[in-house]
């Protein structure tokens, strides 16, 4: 009896020690993704499901551009498997990471898409491509996709899965934002923010678009910056601006005290909302944002 307990309990040890090892192999087998960007993190998280760990680095509620990452950003991109960037130069603070941190792949997941240019250069793009959805679908899923692939290929056709649910997804996205949008006349389509944000949703859906300043990184909100666009509102009669929820909202209260025109409720750009707000992934975040436009100005 002694011996056979003995063997029982060594066998029960056996098998708890190799579930413990089956465990911690998976754990460690999940990827580790870092991302610039809380909308880029989302995007991610939709497409990698619960094949990884996905974090970002700029805060909620903080301006990208103008970030300064500390110690523990470096530590988390270090021990990160691959860290997704959008490009374009809204990373300012990226050279001090890549001084910093040489033994992760730095992905730009954007830099392959169109260009529009800020306005006053020929040929320096705005890097907000993700305000329009279908470059998302194009540019931000592929790569992301195709990406995920090669760093864990057995996990390949769930990847494509995931990506093809969320193509389906962007794309009643899409639809949804131009038939909202429709409903605004058209001496109305005129969005004006602080950051003059807006450029690839107004190609995509038929709006002018205008801001204090081009970049948060470029911020200045100077009298004649200011003058230009309080006699753009004057000119244009538009019943609403905009101002958007990284970014100082004194600007455009400014804006909208000198010209008597209503400062709307805020519209995200950098980043998604958090939990508390109705914009807490990229595609509610859109929604909101339009929602808060077609309201405004229709």
């Amino acid at each position: 009896m002694k011996v056979l307990l003995t063997l029982l309990l060594t066998s029960i040890l056996l098998v708890t020690t190799g579930c413990q090892e089956t465990s911690e192999e998976v754990d460690s087998n999940e990827l580790k993704i870092v991302t610039s960007l809380s909308i880029i993190a989302d995007m991610t998280e939709e497409i990698a499901g619960d094949k990884a760990e996905v974090n970002y680095i700029v805060p909620l509620g903080e301006e990208p551009e103008e970030y300064e990452p500390t110690p523990s950003d470096f530590q988390e991109i270090s021990d990160a498997d691959v860290f997704f960037i959008n490009g374009y130069n809204i990373e300012a603070w990226l050279e001090q990471v890549t001084e910093n941190v040489t033994d992760v792949d730095v992905i730009p997941i954007a830099e392959e898409g169109p260009k529009i240019p800020l306005e006053g250069t020929d040929d320096i793009p705005d890097p907000h491509l993700w305000l329009n959805p279908l470059h998302v679908r194009d540019y931000y899923v592929d790569k992301i996709v195709t990406t995920l692939k090669e760093l864990d290929s057995e996990n390949s056709e769930y990847y494509q899965e995931k990506a093809d649910e969320y193509i389906e997804e962007l794309e009643e996205l899409d639809k949804y934002i131009e038939e909202e949008t429709n409903k605004i006349p058209e001496d109305n389509r005129l969005i004006i923010t602080s950051e003059h944000a807006f450029k690839y949703y107004g190609d995509r859906y038929g709006f002018d678009t205008n801001g204090i300043w081009e970049l948060n990184a470029h911020e200045e909100g100077t009298p004649q910056q200011i003058a230009n666009i309080i006699d753009l509102v004057n000119e244009s009669e538009v019943p609403a601006v905009f101002a958007e929820s990284t970014v100082d909202p004194r600007y455009m209260e400014n804006i909208s005290d000198e010209t008597g025109v209503e400062l709307a409720k805020e519209v995200y750009t950098d980043a998604i909302g958090d939990e508390e707000t109705n914009a807490d992934s990229y595609i509610n975040m859109m929604k909101e944002s339009t929602k808060v436009i077609v309201e405004n100005l229709k």
